[in-house]
């Protein structure tokens, strides 16, 4: 099976790495470990296509999911959670002013650190939560893709070496 995912068309490769890396929870973690072992492509070749992956959802994530919480929100259940969500996210940061100087730092570090449940996706919802327009959100998300590709890509690159 992994050889013929191997002998695949290097622009297949790319593109199935990438949309690996735009699917919740796997994101760019799961995104470089397959590239690399399962597609065969160099470590930057993996780390490239899964963080343009990775970073697509962000944009409409950030813009665009408020319409989808007003959707679900007509249910009860969705709109308690919903509301709880959003009113202890903006709260927090209204009450601190300090917080609202480092919501950007602490966004990029919560996407940068890799492990379940701090990637873009949720960073992003967060961001949503917080209100920020997709300008002030997007630079700190995406640097923190990045980090976390970088992490990922060395621990990797590790584990090969010491498989082999």
């Amino acid at each position: 099976m992994i050889e013929t995912l191997q002998s695949l068309p290097i622009f297949f490769k790319y593109i199935v790495t990438a949309i690996i890396g735009m699917t919740p929870v796997i994101e760019i973690r799961g995104a470089i470990p397959i590239g690399v072992a399962t597609f065969n492509l160099s470590y930057l070749e993996a780390f490239i296509s899964s963080f343009i992956g990775n970073i697509i959802p962000i944009y409409f994530i950030v813009k665009f999911i408020r319409p989808l919480f007003d959707f679900f929100g007509r249910w009860k259940i969705f709109k308690v959670i919903i509301d709880f969500a959003t009113n202890k996210a903006t709260k927090k940061i209204e009450e601190s002013e300090k917080l609202q100087n480092f919501v950007s730092l602490g966004l990029f570090l919560f996407v940068a650190i890799p492990i379940p449940t701090t990637g873009a996706w949720v960073g992003s919802l967060i961001a949503n939560f917080l209100n920020l327009p997709v300008k002030k959100a997007f630079p700190p998300l995406a640097l923190g893709v990045f980090v976390a590709g970088l992490i990922v890509l060395f621990v990797t690159g590790g584990v090969i070496t010491i498989i082999n």
